[in-house]
C-alpha cells in the first residue's frame, strides 16, 4: 500500500507536509483508506482523537471529566488531517466516486460542528445555566447549514456557510454568573463555536466558517431568533436568499425534543420563503442578476490575477451554472411540486428529468459535466489545501493535474473540459438568455407602431388620429375597438396599481402582442385576440411570475396568441387557469404520446409527496387541466380528429378518477380494507367515449363488499369522492358529476350493491319492464371506467344480460318514440337555427335509432352489445340487414359532421350549439328519413 500513499504525497504537496510532520500517518492512511469512508469510521475516529489528546493534555479535561477547548480543539484539527488525506488517497486512486468524497467531508463538517456544540454548551451552561424560554423550555442553538454543506456536496477545501438561530427570546438559568439572555448566551456560545473550528492552531485549522448568509449579513446579529427571521423573510428576503435557503438544512444535533421543535418550526418558516404556491418565473431575471454578479467578481479577481484567470467554478460552463441551472426549476416550481424541495444538485436534475422540465438528455450532460467538474475541483484543491477553483499555468501543476484526471497530457484535459463546459454553457443560456434586453432579437423597436400605440399615448386625446393610424398599421380592420380596449387597460386602476417591474413586464409584453397580432389570421379576427389576450393579462396582472413567464419566453406569447386567436372556449380556460401558460414551453411535452399509465404514475407520486388535503385536491385539478391543455393545443393544430379528442378526454377522465379513488380511500376514516371493493360506472358521454371539453359526467357507483357495514362505509366515502371531484379549490374545480343515473334516481342509494343493480335492471318477478325502457337505452352506453376492475367486469357481464333480453318490437319502438318526444318537449328551440343535438333530424335521433337497434338485436348479434359508438354500430347495423351500407355511410357521415360543427361551435363559445338550417340540410334529410322508416 506504500505506492497508494505516494499518491497523495506526490499530487499534493499538503499531503507531503502532514506525513513528513506525522511519520505513522502514511500507514494509517494506507490502512484506512482500503474502505469506503462511512460516518462511523469518522465518529469512531473523532472519539479516539478525543481520547488521545485528553489523555495527553495536563489541562482541566483530566480534572473535570469534560473535554477542554483547547483540547477539543487539537482532536478536530487532526481529525481533518485524516479525513482529508484519507479521501485524497481513495480519491486519487479511483476508489471513491464524487458522492463518497463530498459525502465525508459533509460528515466531518456536521460531526464537528455537533461535537463542538457539545463541548462548548456543557461549559458554557456551567458558567451561565440552561438557556430557557419564558414558558421554561429548554432552548437549543440551531446550527444551520447553507450551500454545499447543506446540500451534503462539501468540497475537500470548502467555506462551510453557517447561520445560528434560536427558538424565542429567554434567559439562561444562571449558573456561576448571574443568567443571560438567550441572545446574547447563543451569541457567545456561535462565536465559540466559530472559533473551534475555524481559528488556525499549530495544527491547522477544521473548516473556515462564513457567516454573511445571515439576516442583514455582516450587519445583522450573529445568533437570529425565529421572530426575527421571519419579519426579515416577509419584509426584507430578496430572491438571491431565497436560491440560498433552498440547500438550508439544520446541521447541529437533532434528537433533543428543543433540536425537534427548532427544526420544525424553521421548516414552517422557510418552506413558503423558498417555495411559491403558484409558478415562479419571475425568479429567472434574479438568478440572471446574481449570476452576473457573481461572474462580474470573478472577472474583477481575475483581472488583479490573470494566472488564474480560468475559472471552472464561476467560469462559463462551470459548476455554478450547473447549480442554477437545476436549482432554477425548484424555485419555478418547488411550490406546487413537493417533490423538487430537495437538495443535492444531481438528485434535482433527475427529479427535472422525471418532470419533464428537462430531457433526459440534457440530464445526462450536466449531470456528467457535473461530476466531471467536482473531480477535476478537488485535484485542484489536493494541491495545497486551497480553496481554488482555477486552473493551474505552471508546466509542472498543470502535468499533475493532468495525470490524477487521467489523461495523457493537459492538452487532452483542457480538450475534454471545455467540450462539457459547452454543453453547460449552451442550457444555461437555453434557460437564461436575456429576452428582455434583446437576446435572441425579440425586443420591440422604440420607433415602431406597436411602442407608439402602447404608451403614454393612450392617455391623451389629442393623439387618436395617430393612435388609429397606428392601430390601423398593426393590421387590426376594426382599430376603433381596439383602440378603446387598450385605452381601458392603460387607464384602469388595475394596471396603475401594478408593481414598477410587474409594470415593466407587462409593457414589453403588450408591445410584443401588438407587434405580433399583425402576423395573425385570419386579419378579421385579431382584434378579438388582443381582446383576449389583455383579458388574459389583466387576470394574471398581480402574479408578476406569469407576467414574467411571457417576457423570458417569447415563443410561449407567440402560443399564447395563437390559443386565442383559435378559440373563445381556450381563451377562457387559459385565463381560469392561467398556470396553464406553463404547457406552452416545450415543444416535447406537447409532441409526445399520451401514456395513461405513466401519467397515473407520476400523479400517485405527486399526491404522495403532497402537503395535506387541499395540495392533493389542486394536484389533481393541475394534472386535469395541463393534459386537457394539451390536448386542446394538439387539437387547436389541426392533428386530431372529433373522435381522437373524445376518445383523449375520456381516457384522462377514467386515469383522473381511478387516482382520486386512491387518494381518497387512503385517507378515509372509516376504511375497513386497504383496497375497496368500489367502482365508477360512466353513462353519457364519458360512458359513449364521447366526452366534449366542457362535459360533465354521468357516473353511478357500484360496490361488492361483503363487509356488513358496507352499504354505510361506501356511501360515505362516495360522498367524500364527490366532495374531491367537485369542490372549487384555488386551482377550480375538476369535474361536474351527475347521479340522476343511479338507480331509483335522485331518491335511490348513492352507492349501489352489484347484486342489487343486477336485480333492479333484470326487473327480476316484475312483467312491465318496458317502463324501464329509458334506462336501458342509457345503459346501453355505460361502460366500466375506474375503480375495483373485477366489479367491472361483472358489470359488462350484466349490461349483455339486460341488453340481449327478449323484447317486443312495437312495445319497445312505441316506447323510445315517447321518450324522444320527451326530449324534444324539455329543449325547445324558439330560434330560426337548427339545434345539433336536440333538433329533429339531429344527434339525439341518431343515437336514439341505434339505440333501438341495439335493444332490439343485441340478443341475435352479440357486436350488438359492445360499447363501440354511433357510427361503428351503423355500420354493424349495415351488416345485419337493417339499413344498406351506402345509408348507414351517410347517416354516419351526417353524426360525424354534427359533433365536429357542434364540437367548433363549443370551441368558439357558444353553449347552444346551432347553426343556419341550410348548412346541414343534407344531413338533417337523411337522418329525418331514416327515423320515418324505422319508426313511421
Amino acid at each position: 500500500m506504500t505506492d497508494a500513499v505516494l499518491l497523495s504525497s506526490s499530487a499534493s504537496h499538503y499531503a507531503a507536509r502532514m506525513y513528513a510532520a506525522r511519520p505513522d500517518l502514511p500507514a494509517q492512511v494506507a490502512e484506512w483508506s482500503k474502505a469506503p469512508i462511512r460516518r462511523a469510521w469518522i465518529e469512531a475516529r473523532l472519539n479516539a482523537l478525543c481520547d488521545e489528546c485528553s489523555a495527553s493534555s495536563s489541562g482541566s479535561s483530566l480534572a473535570t471529566g469534560r473535554l477542554d477547548e483547547a483540547v477539543l480543539k487539537t482532536a478536530l484539527r487532526r481529525l481533518r488531517i485524516e479525513v482529508f488525506c484519507t479521501v485524497m488517497e481513495r480519491d486519487l486512486a479511483g476508489l471513491a466516486p464524487v458522492a463518497e468524497v463530498t459525502g465525508a467531508m459533509t460528515d466531518l463538517a456536521e460531526l464537528t460542528i455537533q461535537r463542538a456544540l457539545a463541548v462548548l454548551s456543557a461549559d458554557l451552561e456551567v458558567t451561565f445555566g440552561e438557556p430557557r424560554g419564558p414558558d421554561g423550555q429548554r432552548l437549543t442553538l440551531g446550527v444551520v447549514g447553507m450551500g454545499k454543506l447543506g446540500g451534503r456536496e462539501l468540497n475537500v477545501s470548502s467555506d462551510i456557510d453557517l447561520i445560528f438561530v434560536y427558538e424565542e427570546d429567554g434567559e439562561t438559568a444562571g449558573g456561576e454568573r448571574a443568567g443571560l439572555s438567550t441572545q446574547e448566551y447563543f451569541t457567545r456560545l456561535g462565536r465559540k463555536l466559530i472559533g473551534a473550528l475555524a481559528e488556525v492552531t499549530e495544527d491547522g485549522y477544521v473548516f473556515r466558517v462564513d457567516m454573511r448568509l445571515r439576516p442583514n449579513g455582516d450587519a445583522g446579529p450573529l445568533a437570529c431568533g425565529l421572530g426575527m427571521l421571519e419579519e426579515y423573510f416577509y419584509v426584507q428576503g430578496r430572491e438571491w436568499e431565497r436560491y440560498a435557503w433552498i440547500k438550508g438544512r439544520l446541521v447541529s444535533e437533532s434528537e433533543s425534543e428543543a433540536a425537534q421543535r427548532l427544526a420544525k418550526q424553521l421548516d414552517a418558516l422557510a418552506k413558503p420563503f423558498i417555495y411559491r404556491r403558484y409558478l415562479d418565473y419571475g425568479v429567472i431575471s434574479a438568478i440572471r442578476a446574481l449570476h452576473l454578479q457573481i461572474r462580474q467578481e470573478a472577472q474583477r479577481r481575475a483581472s488583479m490575477r490573470p494566472d488564474k484567470a480560468d475559472d471552472i467554478k464561476l467560469g462559463r460552463g462551470g459548476i455554478r451554472e450547473i447549480e442554477f441551472s437545476a436549482q432554477v426549476f425548484q424555485l419555478i416550481r418547488g411550490g406546487q411540486i413537493a417533490d423538487l424541495r430537495i437538495r443535492p444538485t444531481l438528485s434535482v436534475l433527475n427529479r427535472a428529468a422525471a418532470h419533464g422540465l428537462i430531457s433526459a438528455t440534457v440530464c445526462s450532460e450536466l449531470s456528467e459535466a457535473y461530476l466531471f467538474l467536482r473531480k477535476l475541483e478537488h485535484r485542484l484543491q489536493y494541491r495545497n489545501d486551497a480553496q481554488t477553483h482555477a486552473m493551474p499555468v505552471a508546466p509542472d501543476d498543470r502535468a499533475v493535474l493532468a495525470d490524477t484526471m487521467g489523461f495523457a497530457d493537459y492538452a487532452a484535459l483542457t480538450e475534454a473540459l471545455e467540450a462539457h463546459r459547452a454543453r453547460v454553457e449552451h442550457q444555461f443560456d437555453q434557460i437564461f438568455a436575456d429576452k428582455v434586453n434583446g437576446d435572441g432579437g425579440c425586443a420591440v423597436a422604440e420607433d415602431s407602431a406597436a411602442s407608439w400605440v402602447w404608451s403614454s399615448a393612450l392617455a391623451d386625446d389629442s393623439a387618436e388620429e395617430q393612435l388609429l393610424e397606428h392601430v390601423t398599421q398593426l393590421g387590426f380592420t376594426d382599430a376603433p375597438a381596439v383602440l378603446a380596449r387598450l385605452r381601458s387597460v392603460w387607464t384602469s386602476t388595475r394596471y396603475e396599481g401594478l408593481p414598477e417591474r410587474s409594470r415593466e413586464r407587462f409593457d414589453i409584453v403588450a408591445q410584443r402582442a401588438l407587434e405580433a397580432a399583425q402576423r395573425a389570421q385570419p386579419p378579421e379576427r385579431r382584434g378579438d385576440t388582443i381582446a383576449r389576450l389583455f383579458d388574459l393579462l389583466e387576470a394574471v396582472s398581480r402574479r408578476g411570475a406569469y407576467l414574467a413567464l411571457l417576457t423570458e419566453y417569447p415563443t410561449a406569447l407567440e402560443r399564447v396568441l395563437s390559443v386565442l386567436g383559435a378559440s373563445r372556449w381556450a381563451a377562457g380556460y387559459l385565463i381560469r387557469h392561467p398556470q396553464l401558460l406553463d404547457e406552452l414551453l416545450d415543444d416535447e411535452v406537447i409532441a409526445s404520446p399520451f401514456d395513461w399509465s405513466q401519467f397515473r404514475e407520476s400523479l400517485r407520486a405527486q399526491i404522495a409527496a403532497a402537503d395535506g388535503a387541499e395540495q392533493q385536491m389542486n394536484l389533481l385539478r393541475h394534472a386535469h387541466q395541463a393534459e386537457v391543455f394539451r390536448i386542446l393545443l394538439i387539437d387547436l393544430g389541426g392533428k386530431l380528429t372529433v373522435e381522437h379528442v373524445s376518445d383523449l378526454l375520456s381516457a384522462l377522465a377514467d386515469a383522473v378518477l381511478d387516482v382520486t379513488i386512491e387518494t381518497v380511500w387512503s385517507q378515509f376514516p372509516k376504511r375497513h380494507r386497504e383496497v375497496p371493493r368500489f367502482s365508477v360506472i360512466a353513462y353519457g358521454k364519458l360512458g359513449g367515449k364521447e366526452l366534449g371539453y366542457a362535459s360533465d359526467l354521468d357516473l353511478i357507483f357500484l360496490h361488492d363488499d361483503p363487509d356488513e357495514a358496507a352499504s354505510d362505509i361506501y356511501a360515505m366515502f362516495a360522498r367524500r369522492l364527490v366532495t374531491w371531484l367537485t369542490t372549487a379549490t384555488g386551482a377550480g374545480t375538476l369535474f361536474d358529476v351527475d347521479l340522476r343515473l343511479r338507480p331509483n334516481g335522485e331518491s335511490g342509494l348513492l352507492v349501489t350493491s352489484l347484486e342489487s343493480f343486477r336485480r333492479y335492471q333484470i326487473r327480476e318477478g316484475d312483467a312491465a319492464n318496458t317502463a324501464w325502457v329509458w334506462e336501458h337505452q342509457a345503459l346501453s352506453r355505460a361502460r366500466y371506467c375506474a375503480g375495483d376492475a373485477e366489479i367491472g367486469a361483472r358489470f359488462e357481464e350484466i349490461r349483455a344480460q339486460v341488453l340481449t333480453m327478449p323484447r317486443d318490437a312495437a312495445a319497445l319502438a312505441q316506447e323510445i318514440v315517447a321518450m324522444r318526444d320527451r326530449v324534444d318537449a324539455g329543449h325547445p328551440n324558439r330560434s330560426k337555427l337548427f339545434d345539433l343535438k336536440h333538433d329533429r333530424g339531429g344527434m339525439v335521433d341518431i343515437e336514439f335509432i341505434v339505440q333501438f337497434w341495439v335493444l332490439l338485436h343485441a340478443r341475435e348479434d352479440a357486436e350488438f352489445v359492445r360499447n363501440m359508438g354511433n357510427i361503428s354500430l351503423l355500420r354493424r347495423a349495415a351488416e345485419f340487414g337493417l339499413i344498406s351500407a351506402d345509408e348507414a355511410e351517410t347517416v354516419a357521415a351526417a353524426y360525424r359532421r354534427y359533433r365536429k360543427l357542434q364540437h367548433t361551435l363549443r370551441l368558439d363559445g357558444m353553449e347552444k350549439a346551432r347553426v343556419e338550417p341550410d348548412v346541414v340540410a343534407a344531413e338533417r334529410d337523411a337522418v329525418t328519413s331514416l327515423w320515418k322508416r324505422v319508426f313511421g
